[in-house]
């Protein structure tokens, strides 16, 4: 059964989402034959996603592709709007505001929240969500955390 992480308080949700696909990649857990799964109905907000791991870290790559792109097969962390089947169905990053229709075939699924109001109430749906079908929840407060 899948293992759910929400990490929630956040400031920030997109960035903080980088930074938790930076911190999987450099733990060597996301990697060609087992990425990271990042999905994202919206494109926009995927796209979003995607020019912030080029800037965030101007000095350092953080390798990375659509599924649609012929890179894709070599890279540790892969972007998605919609269902894919992969070899290996290990971790998946949910950056849309409902529960991803096939995230049952992932062994690991990361949800990131933000503080803002309306991200909250549909991250609160998610874990209702989850906790009704008797998934296994991690909570990871930010604002907890130390600086």
């Amino acid at each position: 059964m899948t293992s759910i992480d929400f990490h929630f308080n956040t400031p920030d949700r997109l960035e903080y989402a980088c930074r938790l696909t930076r911190k999987i990649l450099n733990a060597g857990q996301a990697q060609t034959e087992t990425p990271l799964l990042v999905f994202c109905s919206d494109r926009g907000r995927l796209n979003e996603f995607d020019d912030l791991l080029w800037s965030l870290w101007p000095e350092e790559f953080i390798p990375h592709a659509h599924v649609s792109l012929p890179e894709a097969q070599d890279s540790p962390i892969l972007l998605t709007d919609s269902d894919i089947k992969l070899s290996s169905h290990t971790l998946l990053l949910n950056l849309d505001d409902a529960p991803p229709p096939f995230f049952a075939r992932f062994v690991r699924l990361f949800e990131v929240v933000s503080t803002e109001d309306a991200d909250r109430a549909k991250a609160r749906e998610r874990f209702s969500f989850y906790r009704d079908r008797g998934y296994a929840i991690n909570n990871f407060d930010l604002s907890k955390k130390s600086s």
